[in-house]
């Protein structure tokens, strides 16, 4: 699969989660696998006004990583259009472009017009169970411009509850001709294959399945590979996250 001119060999993707996935954890993952990563939500409107703090959320190190942007102007464009959270949706923002398509094709349009990068757009199911419309909202995104979108294949409704309804999922590849990635309730990588045997999508990317859980995407290339994989010791995991919060205190100084 490939996203603009990076290149994923085997299509692992870190998930984007606020307060969980800053530069320190996607360095941690990157140096088990993963091939891609999204930063935490970033505000378009606080980066329009080179707010510091958050300037610094979009900090990328060596691993390929997307700047993800919320709004629901195109002038502060919104690529996160599955956020769920009611400080968000309330604003016309996330989940809340799933009942506008007019806007998130708006969006969509002037972030492909603006930006020389590859632009992707993150979607959930629908609004709710009554609402599913993620084949649609992705058709609106591909046409718009988007190079990539991923599902999570859960509603606005459901928040991260309950299972993800991956039939969604392979409905959207069946519907758009642009990469699909599938995102919710991959633990491990017999969860991943299946769900890429079952919609065919391109890639899948690991949200909470990746929390204190990074030796994930080992597992998953292991699996690719046809190689065996065998889980972390106490040790190991004691040294993973000793460096990761010494890499958390250089990168955010030791009060924060």
């Amino acid at each position: 699969m490939k996203i603009g001119n990076t290149e994923l060999k085997h299509g692992f993707l870190l998930a984007p989660l606020a307060g969980y996935t800053d530069l320190a954890f996607r360095t941690v993952c990157a140096s088990f696998g993963a091939e891609y990563a999204v930063t935490e939500m970033i505000s378009a409107k606080a980066v329009m006004m080179n707010n510091r703090k958050t300037l610094a959320l979009a900090r990328i190190g060596a691993l390929p990583t997307a700047v993800q942007l919320f709004g629901a102007e195109p002038e502060a464009i919104d690529l996160n259009c599955g956020c769920p959270m009611h400080k968000i949706v309330g604003n016309g923002e996330g989940s809340a472009l799933l009942r506008d398509l007019r806007a998130l094709e708006r969006v969509v349009s002037a972030a492909t017009a603006a930006s020389r990068l590859p632009v992707t757009v993150k979607i959930r199911s629908g609004w709710d169970a009554e609402h599913i419309n993620a084949p649609e909202a992705a058709r609106v995104a591909e046409s718009a411009g988007a190079c990539a979108v991923a599902v999570h294949a859960r509603t606005k409704q459901q928040l991260y509850l309950g299972a993800a309804d991956h039939r969604v999922t392979g409905a959207v590849v069946r519907a758009v001709k642009i990469p699909v990635i599938a995102n919710g309730d991959i633990r491990s990588a017999a969860d991943a294959r299946h769900i890429r045997e079952e919609t065919g999508c391109s890639a899948v990317m690991i949200g909470r399945g990746a929390v204190g859980n990074p030796w994930i995407f080992a597992e998953l290339c292991a699996d690719a590979e046809g190689k065996s994989f065998s889980p972390p010791t106490p040790e190991e995991r004691i040294a993973v996250a000793v460096r990761q919060l010494n890499d958390m205190v250089r990168e955010k100084g030791e009060r924060t």
